[in-house]
C-alpha cells in the first residue's frame, strides 16, 4: 500500500469518515493530548502550533476544559493538563533535515513535527546544516537511538549511499528527501515535471509579452545537487524550448541555493552579458529571489521573467506586488509533508510494499491564484531568518 498527493486532498489511512464522530469532542481531545505530561505547561500559542487547530477555536476548548477541571490555568495564558498522560508514544522516528535557512525548509520540518505530534509519534529532530560530515554522524546518532524509521533530507548525492548502508545495517526503514538514496523510499518533488511546469509558465510568458524572441536562458543551479535536482533545470528548459521557438543563449550559473549568492552570481553576469530578453529558472525561490535583486540593484534596462520552485511565502508575497518580474512559482506545499511521511513510514513499519517513491503535488501559483490558494497569509507575520530573507511564522 503506497498514498502520493498527486491532485486533491484525499482522506488519508489514519482518518476517518465515521458519521459518529463529534468534531468539537475530537478537537478538545488533541488538544488534551497535545501535553506530554501532566506536569508541562503550555500557552495558548504552544497548544495551536501543536494541534493546527485556530487560536479561537482553541481558546473557546481550553475554557471549556477548563471550567470541566480537565485543564488548569496556571498563569495569566498558560495551562496545564489534569488529565494523566497514559497513551506513550510507540514509536521513535528520526528526522535530520537538510538546514533550516529558509521558511521552505522550516515549513517541511515544522509539518513533520505536527504530524509526529498527532500520530503520538517520539520524533528525534536532528539538523544537518548543509554538511555532508555532519549528516553521517546525524546518521550514527539517530541509529544509537535506536528509532524505528529514519527520516533523511540532504541533497549530497556522494554521501547518499553511505548513509543508506548505515541505516540498512541496523535495519532501520529510511525515508529519504531531497536526494534519492540507495534502497530508500524517496519521498518529495518530481524534480522533472516541477522543473517542466516552470520553463513552459516562462515560455509562455515570452510568447505574449515577446512573441516568442528571447535572448538568453539563464538556470541558477545548486552546486551540491544530484541527479534529482539537476534533472529540476533540466525540466526548466525543456519546458521553454517545448514552448518557444528559439532561444539565443542558455547560461548556467551554479550557487550555492541562497538568496545573497545567487544575488551576486546574477549580478556579475549581467556585467558582461550583451542580452536584452531574459528568461531566468531558478532551483527555489530564494535563487529567483536574488535574482530579481539583482537585475533590480543592477539598473537594468533590459527584460526578463523569473520563475522560481517551491512556493515560499516570500514569493508569495512577491507575487503580489505590481509590476513584479517573478512571473510565477512552482507550489510543493511543504506544510501537508507530515501526514505524507506518517503515511509512509506506518506502511513501512507494517512492512507493506509501497512504492519507491511517492510525489508531492505540483502547481504553479501566479499573482491570479495566490490568495486563492493561500488565503491566510496575511496572517503570517515576519521573523529574521538565517537565509537574510524575510521568514514567516504563525
Amino acid at each position: 500500500m503506497s498514498y502520493s498527493l498527486t491532485g486533491e486532498a484525499k482522506t488519508l489511512p489514519f482518518e476517518s469518515d465515521d458519521i459518529y464522530k463529534v468534531e468539537a469532542v475530537r478537537r478538545a481531545c488533541e488538544l488534551l493530548k497535545a501535553f506530554s505530561s501532566d506536569t508541562e505547561v503550555l500557552r495558548l500559542r504552544d497548544l495551536v502550533a501543536r494541534t493546527s487547530i485556530s487560536t479561537t477555536t482553541a481558546f473557546r476548548l481550553i475554557h471549556t476544559l477548563e471550567q470541566q477541571g480537565l485543564i488548569e490555568k496556571v498563569g495569566r495564558n498558560t495551562y496545564r493538563s489534569r488529565v494523566k498522560i497514559c497513551n506513550a508514544p510507540q514509536y521513535r522516528f528520526g528526522y535530520a533535515s537538510q538546514g533550516e535557512d529558509c521558511t521552505f525548509a522550516q515549513e517541511w520540518s515544522d509539518s513533520i513535527v505536527q504530524a509526529a505530534r498527532r500520530h503520538r509519534v517520539d520524533l528525534i529532530l536532528l539538523d544537518n546544516g548543509f554538511d555532508p560530515d555532519l549528516a553521517l554522524r546525524n546518521a550514527d546518532a539517530l541509529i544509537d537511538a535506536k528509532v524505528n524509521i529514519a527520516i533523511e533530507h540532504q541533497f549530497d548525492e556522494q554521501i547518499a549511499p553511505a548513509i543508506a548502508a548505515k541505516f540498512r545495517s541496523a535495519h532501520i526503514p529510511l525515508i529519504a528527501m531531497g536526494t534519492a538514496h540507495p534502497g530508500a523510499t524517496y519521498f518529495g518533488g518530481n524534480n522533472q515535471l516541477a522543473g517542466i511546469m516552470g520553463g513552459r509558465a516562462l515560455g509562455r510568458w515570452a510568447n505574449k509579452n515577446w512573441n516568442g524572441r528571447v535572448d538568453e536562458l539563464i538556470l541558477v543551479e545548486l552546486s551540491m545537487a544530484g541527479s534529482l535536482l539537476r534533472s529540476r533545470l533540466a525540466g526548466i528548459e525543456s519546458g521553454v524550448r517545448e514552448t518557444i521557438s528559439h532561444i539565443g543563449n542558455v547560461v548556467r550559473l551554479t550557487g550555492k541555493g541562497q538568496f545573497g549568492g545567487t544575488m551576486e552570481l546574477v549580478r556579475r553576469h549581467l556585467r558582461t552579458t550583451h542580452s536584452r530578453r531574459i528568461l531566468l529558472g531558478a532551483v527555489n525561490d530564494p535563487c529567483a529571489l536574488g535574482a530579481l535583486s539583482a537585475f533590480d540593484k543592477a539598473g537594468w534596462e533590459g527584460e526578463y521573467a523569473v520563475v522560481g520552485q517551491g512556493g515560499a511565502i516570500e514569493a508569495r508575497r512577491e507575487l503580489r506586488k505590481p509590476n513584479t518580474h517573478l512571473i510565477g512559482t512552482i507550489g510543493y506545499f511543504p506544510e501537508t509533508y507530515g501526514e505524507s511521511i506518517m503515511c509512509i513510514a506506518h506502511t513501512l513499519l507494517r512492512r507493506e510494499t509501497g512504492a519507491a517513491a511517492v510525489f508531492t503535488k505540483h502547481q504553479l501559483i501566479t499573482a491570479q491564484n495566490v490568495d486563492r490558494l493561500y488565503p491566510n497569509d496575511v496572517l503570517f507575520r515576519r521573523i529574521p531568518s538565517r537565509s537574510g530573507l524575510p521568514a514567516a511564522r504563525h
